[in-house]
This record gives structure tokens, C-alpha cells and sequence, in this order.
């Protein structure tokens, strides 16, 4: 059956941090002013003239990112589970409003106790939970390749990057700074993805914005990214603004944009998958990244591909984000074997980071 062009629209929104709470009372306060936020930005999509069918809000919207909180007083303070509390007013919007919701919190599943995850989930128009995919790539969260055996034993492949088959085409989420890893939009796309849906919390970078552009154009999907609106979580003292939700077409075309930091619900644009699908079925050369791939060449080097080790936290959960430090010097080691690192020089100290998301 063919898909009917339809609306995405992207919510940037103002997002308060949890973390910075004087007690657990205060933040809890401070989510549920989020995520009236929220809710209310939404419903203003609704009743606009441009309704949208889908909807992407913020990473960090409801709960803001921990910055320096340990694992066990994050998940007490702010965190939840998916289906759950902080959920369930956006699963009844959703379902009043006929519309699919997505967007990003954190998530402490109970079947993993003492651990929490970055979490990107959809709701679909009967207000379920149709898709929830667990960050891989962190480096100031906890990651499931943390423990990675376990994982991957309790969890179906097709949950691991999920995909899901909609009424609008074929849905799958990566939040923020996880656009810059090839692989996991590439695994995504193996699956049949035709809409990457972006929930992101970051400041401008040249580097973030093309890889934007060029998970899109590599892989011929449409891409709805929303970004927060005033301050990004990751700037304490609100110096650094968010801004630039995007909405881009399979060839890296700009559907919809806002520069500012404001809030807003006018990044809004018509998603054709039909078009998308004509065309990947178009041999245009290398113009069609698809139809003449050749990833049995690249294989073996995947396979040789060993660094940042898997099982780091099997035995038990990361206490503190401190702790990657020394999977950091296992992952650099690695590396330095496989000839892509420069060994430092005897006395030299390693650079220092300059951003933890």
C-alpha cells in the first residue's frame, strides 16, 4: 500500500537539568514543569493549521543530562522506565491526538537493576510504545555494549537497532552526537529505515552538521532532528544555546530550519516516502549510494576491529562515568597496535577532553 506524504514536526523546547535540583523533591518538580512543557508545545502543533502526523522532541527534554551525578543517585533522582510515569501523559496525548510522539529520556529498565540508559522511544497513534533503542555509543552515560555479552543474550537482534514498520514508512531513532557514528545509521538503514527521527541536545558544530547531512545522503533517508531551545544540557551556566532543528530529505535537501534558540514548533515539513522509495530503486551510479554498495569487501577489517572493549561493567554496573577511564586506556592501547594511534612520547600526558557528550 502506498504511504500518503505526511508531517513531521520538530519541538524545540526549553528543557530545566534535574541534576542541578536542590533534593529529589526540587527535581521532581522540575521534570513534571518539562514535561508540561512539552506536552503543551505539542498540543500546540495539534492545533495549528500544519498538524503534524509525528512529532520529535529534544534529548534531555524532560529529566536534562546527570553532568557529574553517579549512576545510583541519577537513577533515583530522575530516571524511569519505558512504558512509565513520565511516558504515559505523552502515550494519552498521542492517542488523543491521533498522532506518533517521539523523542528521548533516560531510562532505568528493571530488569537491569543499578543501571540506566539514554533511551529513544516512539509512540504510535493508539498511544503504544512501539520502539525503544538504548544509546550504544556514550561517553558520559552507561551503554549497553558496557555489557554487552548479557545484553545482547536477553535481547533480540532486531531490538538491538531497532526499526519499525509504520503506516508513515519505516521509523528508527539515533539521538544527538550518535549521528557522527557511520555504523549505526548504516545498521539502521540494512534494516529498511527510511526516516532517521533525531532527537538531539547540542551546540553548532560544523562537525555535527555534516554529519547530519551525510547520514542522509549515505544512506537515503530523511532525517527530523530537534534540538533544545535556550541553553544546551551540557553548558551548566546556560552559555552555549541549542537551536537548528532540522528536517532533511533523502538527498540532503533542506525541508525545514530554525537558526535560533527559541522555542518552537515551525520546523515542519511534508515527508514523501514514496519518493524515497522511487528513487533508491533508481540507478543513478554512485548518485545511489545503495544499489551498488559492496559491504562484503569490508568485512574482514570489521572483524580485525577491536578497541573500546565490550563487557567493561559485565560483572557489575558502572558507580561512576569516571570509571571508563580505564577502558579509555585499553580502547587508546588498542589502537596504538593497530598502527591508528601514535604511541605518546616518553613523559607526555594525554590530552584532556574537551566535551563528554
Amino acid at each position: 500500500m502506498a504511504v500518503r506524504p505526511w508531517r513531521a514536526t520538530s519541538i524545540q523546547m526549553r528543557s530545566e537539568r534535574a541534576c542541578q535540583a536542590a533534593d529529589d523533591a526540587e527535581a521532581a518538580l522540575l521534570i513534571q514543569r518539562n514535561l508540561d512543557r512539552l506536552l503543551d508545545l505539542i498540543a500546540q502543533a495539534c492545533a495549528s493549521e500544519l498538524k503534524p502526523d509525528l512529532v520529535v522532541f529534544p534529548e534531555f527534554a524532560m529529566q536534562g543530562p546527570p553532568l557529574h551525578m553517579g549512576v545510583d543517585d541519577w537513577i533515583r533522582r530522575a530516571c524511569s522506565s519505558i512504558p512509565g510515569p513520565l511516558t504515559a501523559p505523552l502515550q494519552a496525548l498521542a492517542k488523543r491526538e491521533g498522532i506518533y510522539i517521539s523523542g528521548n529520556m533516560f531510562e532505568a529498565p528493571p530488569e537491569w537493576p543499578g543501571r540506566y540508559f539514554n533511551s529513544s522511544f516512539l509512540i504510535d497513534r493508539q498511544g503504544e510504545i512501539i520502539l525503544n533503542y538504548r544509546r550504544v555509543n556514550t561517553a558520559a552515560f552507561p551503554s549497553v555494549h558496557d555489557f554487552m555479552s548479557d545484553y545482547l543474550a536477553a535481547t533480540p537482534q532486531e531490538e538491538v537497532f531497532p526499526v519499525v514498520d509504520t503506516e508513515l514508512g519505516r521509523l528508527c531513532l539515533i539521538p544527538c552526537g550518535e549521528i557522527n557514528v557511520p555504523e549505526v545509521a548504516r545498521v539502521m538503514m540494512m534494516q529498511g529505515a527510511e526516516v532517521i527521527l533525531h532527537p538531539t541536545n547540542s551546540m553548532r558544530t560544523e562537525a555535527q552538521e555534516a554529519a547530519k547531512l551525510t547520514r542522509v545522503a549515505e544512506n537515503m533517508v530523511y532525517l527530523v532532528s530537534a534540538n533544545v531551545a535556550g541553553p544546551i544540557g551540557f553548558s551548566p551556566d546556560n552559555s552555549i544555546p541549542g537551536g537548528r532543528s532540522h528536517i532533511l530529505d533523502h538527498h540532503g535537501r533542506t525541508l525545514a530550519f530554525q537558526e535560533d534558540a527559541e522555542e518552537s514548533i515551525a520546523v515542519s515539513a511534508l515527508i514523501d516516502i514514496e519518493a524515497l522509495r522511487r528513487d533508491r530503486r533508481t540507478d543513478t551510479g554512485l548518485s545511489n549510494p545503495l544499489l551498488r554498495a559492496r559491504y562484503e569487501m569490508y568485512v574482514p577489517y570489521y572483524n580485525e576491529a577491536k578497541f573500546y572493549p565490550p563487557d567493561h561493567f559485565l560483572n557489575r554496573p558502572m558507580a561512576d562515568t569516571s570509571e571508563t577511564r580505564t577502558a579509555i586506556a585499553i580502547a587508546r592501547a588498542n589502537m596504538e597496535r593497530a598502527h591508528i594511534l601514535a604511541p605518546l612520547p616518553p613523559g607526555a600526558e594525554e590530552p584532556v577532553a574537551r566535551s563528554a557528550h
